[in-house]
């Protein structure tokens, strides 16, 4: 599903304008976005939650030359299924 593909939904299911709808979405990504800009979780119960993780610095390798590359820390986002939706998917 493409983001317009859920506008297009939202606006028909709730009888919405499309601007309204865009709207609404871009809330909710924006609200998720901020949460994980400021280094919080956001969790959405039954659906599942969205989170950071920090990942160290290392020493990778350039796979075409094989040379030893430093790899800074940085944080990497990631999604984890709550268990409604695990449950939903899987059967």
């Amino acid at each position: 599903m493409t983001k317009s593909e859920l506008v297009r939904l939202i606006a028909q299911q709730f009888n919405l304008p499309r601007n309204k709808a865009i709207a609404a979405v871009n809330a909710v990504f924006d609200t998720i976005t901020h949460s994980l800009e400021g280094g919080r979780r956001a969790e959405l119960r039954g659906f599942g939650s969205f989170g950071l993780k920090k990942r160290n610095a290392r020493t990778g390798r350039n796979p075409k030359t094989g040379v030893a590359v430093p790899v800074e820390s940085k944080r990497v986002m990631f999604f984890k299924p709550g268990a409604v939706l695990r449950e939903r998917v899987d059967h």
